[in-house]
C-alpha cells in the first residue's frame, strides 16, 4: 500500500515533464497509449489530448494521481456523450512507483468521478491480453470481460490480442 496518501486531480500541462520518460520503447508506449502514438512520447502528443478536455461536452477527461506531489499515475476517459459511455484508457503508474498498491485506489477514484456524472451509464476499456496485472486490477474494480479481438494490434512484427471489459453504473459499488 502507498505510504503517503494518493491524491487525484485533473492532468495538466504541469504534469507532462514528469511523464515523458515513463515509456522506454515503442512496445511500452503502445501498451499504454495504443498504436496511434509515435515513440518517443513527446509533450505535443499530451498537449493534443489535454486540448480535448475543454468545453461543455469535452471529448475526454484526464487524471493525475499524485503521491508526495510527484506524478504517480495517469489515466484518461474518452467520453461518448451521445451514448452515455466512457472508455477508460491510457492508464499508467509511474515506473518508479510500481509495486506500491497505487493502481487500484487510483482507478477506483477515477471510476467514481466518472459515474458521478449522471449522463454516463457505462465505462469500458480495452486491455492487451498479456497485461495480467492490469486485468487483475480491472476485475477487482468490477469490470467484466466481454470479449477478445484477436490479433487486433500490430506492434513491430508482433500481433497483440485485445480484451474488452465493461462496467455498468448499476454494477459499480
Amino acid at each position: 500500500m502507498p505510504t503517503s496518501p494518493l491524491l487525484v486531480e485533473g492532468f495538466s500541462q504541469s504534469h507532462i515533464p514528469e511523464m515523458l520518460d515513463w515509456f522506454s520503447n515503442l512496445e511500452a508506449l503502445v501498451q499504454w497509449g495504443g498504436p496511434g502514438l509515435s515513440f518517443p512520447l513527446e509533450a505535443g502528443q499530451l498537449d493534443a489530448m489535454i486540448a480535448e478536455t475543454f468545453g461543455a461536452e469535452p471529448g475526454r477527461s484526464m487524471f493525475a494521481g499524485l503521491v508526495d506531489d510527484k506524478l504517480a499515475g495517469h489515466a484518461q476517459v474518452a467520453l461518448d456523450w451521445q451514448n452515455g459511455l466512457g472508455r477508460l484508457s491510457r492508464v499508467a503508474i509511474n515506473p518508479r512507483m510500481r509495486g506500491r498498491g497505487l493502481a487500484q485506489p487510483f482507478l477506483r477514484e477515477v471510476t467514481s468521478r466518472f459515474f458521478a456524472n449522471p449522463a454516463f451509464e457505462r465505462l469500458e476499456l480495452n486491455v492487451y491480453t498479456f497485461n495480467e496485472a492490469a486485468i487483475r486490477t480491472y476485475r477487482s474494480l468490477g469490470f467484466r470481460e466481454e470479449g477478445v479481438r484477436r490479433s487486433s494490434a500490430k506492434v513491430g512484427n508482433a500481433r497483440w490480442d485485445t480484451a474488452i471489459y465493461g462496467l455498468l453504473r448499476n454494477e459499480w459499488n
